[in-house]
């Protein structure tokens, strides 16, 4: 189900807690596995709890808890605009209103080629820098204005 390489940065990761403390690696688990895969299929999902011996439902409570994690297929390029209330004051969202304008597609949905997915996304830490947005859980993209979401809509093609 996955790789060993996968299976190597998982076990590393439990190396880190004691032994009867496995479920301490579950979020990083849950990382590999997406990284792996491109989401967490419930298939993936049962592997990942029966790997760190846990219950397939404790493994989907914190897959599902948490916007990082991506439970259906998502496009090349996901794109998370934060709205919670001090984004929305600064332009979160104007700045969804305007990514959903020019891709097309609503949150949680995938554009028709495939290559973006619009999400919500709750505080990212970076409020001053407002409004804000992840691409691909890992770059956070500051100020972005509809000029800034042109130039990051350009660098994705």
């Amino acid at each position: 189900m996955l790789s060993e390489a996968t299976l190597r940065k998982i076990d590393r990761e439990v190396s880190k807690y004691p032994d009867d403390q496995k479920q301490s690696a579950v979020m990083a688990a849950l990382v590999f596995a997406q990284e792996e895969k491109g989401w967490l299929a419930n298939a993936t999902i049962s592997y990942v709890a029966s790997y760190l011996e846990l219950s397939e439902m404790a493994v989907f409570e914190v897959a599902s808890f948490y916007n990082m994690y991506n439970l259906a297929p998502v496009g090349k390029y996901k794109l998370t605009v934060c709205t919670n209330l001090p984004c929305a004051l600064s332009g979160g969202v104007h700045a969804a209103d305007y990514l959903k304008s020019k891709l097309g597609i609503g949150f949680n949905e995938t554009t028709p080629d495939g290559k973006f997915t619009l999400k919500e996304g709750e505080c990212m830490g970076a409020c001053g820098d407002a409004p804000v947005m992840l691409v691909n859980n890992h770059h956070m993209r500051c100020f972005m204005t509809p000029e800034e979401i042109d130039q990051l809509l350009a660098e994705c093609k």
